[in-house]
């Protein structure tokens, strides 16, 4: 018989190999897409949907999944996202043609939904309250290895094997894990089985996030001001604003509003976006810095870029422990302080400055960035009330994938606006004004986590 106090570890075993497995495939996939654009003889339009459907898919459902563990369980739509992962993946390695692939990855986005909106609800529920902050840290140190591992992992089975298997590594890892999560994951009582779905806020949610989701997501590409970009940002606006009608009258809204009255809850939910559109601008500009601007193969890029979640895959479990001690407030400080040097030591940076010098910025923005997450996520997780764990989840999920679209967006707008004045230095510009604005989301990230209650 295995004693409780081992039991709960295993529980964050299970989590993070799921965690490692997800963050895995996403980093995988976005580097093989020039060989599935060759392989299938497709436009980058359309091949770029292999990332986007999955983006959008993915953000639309966490909160339906987060509300739907509170109703039927967190582990059973945990495992049931195992399943649906596991298949899409075989599916997907089987693709014969882009549409294919597109649609399978839309399967593989509801799986992966399922599994991200329940897995920080497991984990506070199965820990006490004075070790969430280390054991979201190791969890996130296993997000971490997974966006490490990734790059270089994808491009070495890819070469050795076909781009097939970046898709059927799931299978084992994914298998482990579902087992891992079935064994280890206790089952857990649904404390407000007696409320009702909240279909027509899913589906209003569902629709108001997807159509802002992709206008922020194609705005750099079609143009801010174009008509198309515009109409898909006001069409959201009028979509969400009916959610919000919604759930404003439902007795069991899928979004608990009251929530955000909680201090605590909103500073920490504002402060996952903010940071998350700091680590997404570096992840947009990087490459093109790295590759484009240094002439470096992507190969040495990948591995350059390593130095960022290397450094945060240490920092998360050290910054979890001490905010166990602490509170989230010092850390969030912190970690939105370092963040906020590392995007300024990056905004120098230009087409002679030692690759040294470069790794330095990356890792001080690691640094940051591991030492500010973990603790928030610990703080968001820990100020809702357990019934409304799902919700929460599913609101920490939704704002990661949010800052993540708008870092790219935002990034993405400003490099291109320099890049078309055609002048000598515009490159650079681009460059380092996108890293400005970043820094300046770090400082209001600092003023945010100031003002936290603990």
């Amino acid at each position: 018989m295995i004693k409780t106090i081992d039991r709960k570890w295993w529980v964050l075993v299970a989590i993070g190999s799921g965690s490692f497995m997800s963050t895995l495939d996403g980093s995988v996939v976005n580097t093989i897409l020039p060989i599935l654009r060759d392989t299938f003889k497709s436009d980058i339009a359309t091949i770029e949907w292999v990332i986007t459907v999955y983006l959008l898919v993915l953000s639309s459902l966490l909160l339906t999944f987060g509300r739907l563990g509170d109703l039927r369980g967190h582990k059973s739509v945990y495992g049931w996202g195992f399943g649906i992962f596991i298949i899409s993946s075989i599916l997907c390695g089987m693709a014969w043609s882009p549409a294919a692939l597109i649609a399978f990855r839309a399967i593989q986005a509801i799986g992966a939904a399922m599994l991200a909106s329940n897995s920080p609800a497991i984990i506070t529920n199965n820990f006490p309250a004075e070790q969430r902050g280390r054991v979201f840290g190791l969890a996130s140190t296993m997000t971490y290895l997974g966006l490490t591992v990734g790059p270089s992992l994808g491009g070495w089975l890819t070469h050795a094997f076909g781009w097939q298997t970046v898709f059927y590594v799931n299978v084992p890892v994914g298998a482990l894990a579902l087992g891992l999560g079935m064994y280890f994951i206790p089952k857990d009582t649904p404390t407000n089985s007696g409320e009702r779905f909240d279909l027509p806020g899913a589906v209003m949610f569902m629709a108001g996030l997807v159509v802002l989701m992709l206008g922020l997501n194609k705005g750099a590409e079609w143009g801010w001001t174009s008509p198309a970009v515009l109409g898909l940002l006001v069409g959201a606006f009028f979509l969400l604003l009916i959610f919000v009608s919604i759930e404003h009258r439902s007795r069991a809204p899928m979004l608990d509003l009251s929530l955000f009255r909680l201090p605590l809850f909103s500073a920490s939910t504002t402060g996952a976006i903010l940071n998350y559109i700091c680590v997404y601008s570096i992840t947009f500009l990087m490459p093109f810095y790295l590759i484009q601007g240094r002439g470096l193969n992507p190969a040495e890029a990948g591995l350059l870029l390593t130095a960022q979640p290397i450094l945060m895959a240490i920092a998360a479990p050290i910054s979890g422990a001490l905010s166990d001690k602490y509170g989230s407030r010092p850390a969030g400080v912190l970690g939105m302080g370092v963040l906020t040097g590392g995007l300024l030591w990056l905004s120098r940076i230009g087409p002679e400055t030692g690759l040294g010098l470069v790794a330095v910025g990356l890792a001080v923005a690691g640094l940051g960035t591991g030492t500010f997450i973990a603790p928030n996520t610990s703080a968001l997780m820990g100020s809702a009330p357990y019934t409304r764990q799902g919700i929460a989840s599913g609101v920490l999920a939704t704002a990661r994938n949010f800052g993540m679209v708008l870092g790219i967006g935002l990034a993405g707008a400003i490099f291109t606006t320099y890049l078309a004045r055609n002048t000598t230095d515009a490159f650079y510009q681009g460059i380092s004004m996108g890293f400005l604005l970043a820094a300046g989301v770090a400082v209001l990230g600092i003023a945010v986590s100031a003002f936290k209650e603990r």
